[in-house]
């Protein structure tokens, strides 16, 4: 039972020193009981403590998380005076300034839930490329054989807690929505919480108190850099390290760059599995892979069984995902004979999605790759995997952020492809068209390209080119994988998935009919 009260956060945080002191806390209603903490007035609930955040933060969000139920909140000293007056005498804790709130948020949030982690087993996955998947493989495994769930899932793709299974906002989610997930698992019966961890979430302390039963570090490289994100890669990379400091156990792909920093870092936990593609020695590794069309096999090294392994998704990289999911099932002591026919089944929505028209000649493979790292990985194999064919790429770049991409995208995309199409991804504020300028400026001499800037409008226009062109093709779509909204101005606007728009157009163009 949750013990928590108004009087006992304030103390917590006072200890902490993040509290520049409270507002209309007696002795009567300091013992009021908080079973939970709100950032976001539109979930707010009775007994809850309501955390007054961000430069947009208005006080109707207040009124509104009163007049649910929330018995106090929690704001900066800079905001002290302008939410009092419409908070009609509510208890009130007042952190030292903006930035100390956060610390505030989160110490609060732990307390205020109860710190569920404590009857979980929680991993955390974090690195550039390929969490997703790793999060996927895993949940499989974990549920595999089961009449129900036993693992909670927080990632990129949709946040599932036994209670909630939603479409995610956030890779790791502000921190007093992350431990209501994490207390909905607990209520739920859910033995696991299967998560990926960003480096926003890292650096931000949005899972600051959160014990870690395992740490999976899977690669770096060179992403979000932007004012909006991180200033240079040494505060990304610091960033992504952190995730050892609250873990009991780390997992490392030792073919990852700056593995030795890592690896160093990783040494503050008590004990450390690593995993190799490579054949580097490591304690979970992987010979004889080969593929085929639309699957990848391997045999499986690992201290307490070795044997083959077959993963139901296209993508040679996806053996390194694989051996992750292993290696974190070696430490949970997690069987073969559980972890073999999870692999073989494991799906992950819009990750190395193969899709087949009813013209063998043209196939779509939908993938989230979004980054310098992820193409690198995506299209060798691509090239591998589909000999023969022609490759041609439908991709954007984000706007506001990781503005890298949009000159280092098509130059590895120029490698592999024999045609480009850019067009629009998440623009958000900037201009459609100014984005996909700035990559063809960087595309390099004598590549195939042209722009669209209407996503539909491109997908079409790769099929009708798979159709028309001569031999088979294999049209990579790239970033969005199966998501429904688009980031247009301040908002999100509903979309198609890639893969529904292209089954449209590949049966228009199979009957004959080709969409316009």
């Amino acid at each position: 039972m949750n013990t928590t009260t108004i009087a006992s956060l304030a103390q917590l945080l006072d200890q902490k020193g993040l509290l520049a002191g409270t507002s209309n806390v007696t002795a009567e209603n300091g013992e009021t009981v908080v079973c939970g903490v709100d950032c976001d007035s539109r979930v707010a609930a009775p007994g809850h403590l309501f955390v007054c955040k961000g430069a947009a933060f208005k006080p109707a969000f207040l009124r509104s998380a009163l007049d649910a139920g929330c018995v106090a909140y929690l704001c900066d000293a800079s905001r002290k005076d302008e939410l009092a007056a419409v908070a009609d005498g509510a208890p009130a804790l007042v952190a030292k300034d903006a930035g100390t709130l956060r610390l505030a948020m989160a110490h609060a949030s732990a307390e205020g839930w109860g710190h569920p982690d404590q009857d979980l087993t929680v991993i955390g996955i974090t690195g550039t490329k390929g969490k997703s998947t790793v999060s996927y493989m895993l949940r499989a495994i974990l549920d595999a054989g089961r009449p129900k769930s036993r693992a909670a899932v927080i990632g990129s793709i949709d946040t599932y807690d036994g209670l909630i299974d939603e479409e995610s906002h956030n890779t790791t989610p502000e921190s007093p929505d992350l431990w209501r997930h994490l207390a909905n698992a607990r209520e739920s019966g859910l033995a696991y919480v299967d998560m990926e961890v960003s480096s926003q979430a890292l650096k931000y302390d949005r899972v600051l108190g959160l014990d870690l039963a395992v740490a999976c570090f899977l690669n770096i490289g060179r992403d979000h850099i932007s004012p909006v994100e991180h200033p240079n890669f040494e505060d990304y990379f610091e960033s992504k390290l952190r995730i050892f400091d609250q873990a009991r156990v780390a997992v490392v792909n030792l073919d990852s760059d700056d593995v030795e920093q890592i690896l160093g870092r990783a040494s503050r936990c008590e004990r450390t599995v690593t995993f190799s593609a490579s054949g580097k020695k490591a304690d979970v590794w992987a010979d004889g892979i080969a593929s085929s069309y639309g699957t990848v096999s391997f045999t499986a090294h690992t201290p307490s069984w070795e044997g083959p392994v077959k993963i139901g998704m296209p993508g040679l990289f996806n053996v390194d995902n694989a051996l992750a999911a292993i290696a974190i099932c070696e430490v949970l002591g997690i069987s073969s004979e559980q972890i073999v026919p999870a692999l073989a089944a494991a799906r992950v929505p819009g990750r190395m999605e193969l899709l087949e028209s009813p013209d063998p000649k043209v196939t779509a493979i939908v993938d989230y790759a979004h980054n310098k790292l992820s193409y690198q990985r995506f299209f060798p194999s691509i090239k591998q995997e589909f000999p023969g064919c022609r490759i041609i790429a439908v991709f954007g770049a984000p706007g506001g952020k990781a503005y890298e991409r949009r000159t280092e995208l098509p130059e590895v995309a120029s490698q592999y492809a024999d045609h480009i199409i850019y067009t629009e991804e998440d623009p958000a504020n900037d201009p459609v068209e100014e984005i996909c300028q700035q990559m063809a400026d960087a595309t390099p001499k004598g590549t195939s390209f042209e722009v669209i800037l209407d996503r539909e409008k491109a997908i079409r226009r790769a099929v009708e080119l798979g159709f028309t062109g001569e031999g088979p093709a294999v049209l990579c779509l790239l970033a969005k994988g199966d998501e429904t909204r688009q980031h247009e101005g301040n908002a999100f606007v509903p979309c198609r998935t890639d893969g529904e728009i292209f089954q449209e157009a590949a049966n228009a163009w199979h009957e004959g009919h080709p969409l316009s």
